[in-house]
């Protein structure tokens, strides 16, 4: 899934302002970086393409609150709630300030809140997507999350420390002055250093840095589950839901995690088409079978058919041909039916006209009860012929010719 990735400037962001930015083809390998007007900023290709705002971590100011019950994801309510719970913690006015809470909040529990300037945010959004690149999410640059972990970033004259865990995430100028305040890091802790201030770092921290380019930062940042796209920053509801089923879409369609799962299911579509078509093959096999032991019979049962077009329809017509030229009675001849309906009906039942026609036996004039009429029906059926009512008149048929 490729990616721009867009750092979004300090300063408030002009129609002049170079944006720094990282192009990604799948999200982790850097293919590009550098700096460019918002309108040069090269553009994301492919299915689930994504531009991603990056917030500094300059910019961000992280709260710890106790978010109360019953509040929805993204309503008003919230956002009244958080100005409510953060209004003495905020250097700004509420009305200045965009918050967004963590992925994971849940409602009566304690989450992170991320705050920056709305107005400073708001402005280097509309320039991006002015200039054609809308962002998809937007990431911070530093999260309170993970183990944690110390980078320096900046110039050689300003270095910065940024020492971050899921317990929060602190700034501090790297002077020999701040160095107390910053955490005791484990021995297994990160260190990671830009190429500007590698040496200075590891003067001052007297440690051994790694070096990290903040491309390769930003990668990582935007790899996160967190959007600060929320509240009144955020798109409607249906909208957000298409885009991260996009996005999603396209990790699982490009992205290399994905990778044994599309091969496993390329895999699964494959054996069930070849299963389908290996037992329709089995299947109609078996029908020609069926088909082929019919003609079989007509054939061997009369010879003088040469042709076979309908097996069973033959068959029933040299059947009774050989019925006529042999004098063997049908069941569906006359008397054989007078004969069924008289051994069925009651004795003081008769019927007051008859009509014969195909094989079928009308019997009219005849007052039968719904007990007399089931009776009937049950003993013609026990000599093979079926009895129904239609239009006043009892109709008798022999039941293979049904």
């Amino acid at each position: 899934m490729s990616s721009l990735i867009v750092s979004l400037p300090l300063e408030p962001a002009t129609s002049a302002t170079e944006w720094a930015y990282a192009l990604t083809p799948d999200g982790r390998t850097l293919a590009d970086h550098g700096k460019s007007p918002a309108a040069l900023l090269p553009a994301p290709r492919g299915t689930g393409a994504e531009t991603v705002a990056l917030v500094p971590v300059q910019a961000l100011a992280w709260h710890r609150v106790d978010l109360p019950k019953g509040m929805a994801q993204g309503t008003p309510r919230l956002r009244a709630a958080l100005e409510g719970l953060l209004e003495e913690q905020l250097l700004d006015d509420t009305e200045a300030v965009h918050l967004a809470l963590a992925p994971d909040a849940r409602a009566g529990a304690t989450a992170w809140v991320a705050a920056c300037n709305r107005q400073w945010l708001r402005n280097a959004l509309q320039l991006l997507e002015a200039a054609g690149r809308p962002a998809t999410r937007i990431v911070p640059e530093f999260a309170p999350e993970g183990a944690l972990a110390l980078v320096v970033l900046g110039d050689a004259e300003q270095p910065v420390a940024v020492a971050s865990s899921d317990e929060g995430v602190l700034v501090l100028p790297l002077t020999a002055a701040s160095l107390p305040l910053l955490p005791v890091l484990p021995e297994d802790a990160q260190r990671l250093a830009e190429p500007a201030v590698a040496a200075v770092a590891e003067q001052l921290l007297n440690e051994k840095v790694v070096l990290q380019q903040a491309p390769q930062r930003w990668l990582q940042a935007a790899r996160t589950r967190w959007d600060l796209a929320q509240f009144d920053l955020a798109s409607s509801s249906r909208a957000r839901a298409l885009k991260k089923l996009a996005t999603g879409w396209g990790e699982v369609l490009h992205g290399a995690p994905w990778r044994p799962a599309r091969w496993a299911a390329a895999v699964l579509v494959a054996a069930n088409l070849l299963g389908l078509n290996a037992w329709a093959w089995k299947e109609r096999a078996a029908l020609d079978t069926k088909r082929e032991a019919v003609r079989q019979v007509l054939t061997d049962s009369f010879p003088q058919v040469k042709v076979v077009v309908d097996a069973p329809v033959q068959m029933e017509r040299e059947v009774a041909t050989l019925r006529q030229q042999t004098g063997v009675p049908s069941p569906r001849d006359l008397d054989a039916l007078l004969g069924a309906l008289a051994s069925a009906l009651p004795a003081d039942r008769a019927p007051t006209a008859l009509e014969y026609a195909a094989g079928d036996l009308r019997a009219r004039g005849i007052v039968l009860s719904p007990d007399e009429l089931r009776s009937v029906t049950t003993r013609l059926k026990t000599v093979g012929y079926t009895a129904t009512v239609r239009d006043s008149a009892l109709v008798v048929s022999a039941e293979d010719a049904r």
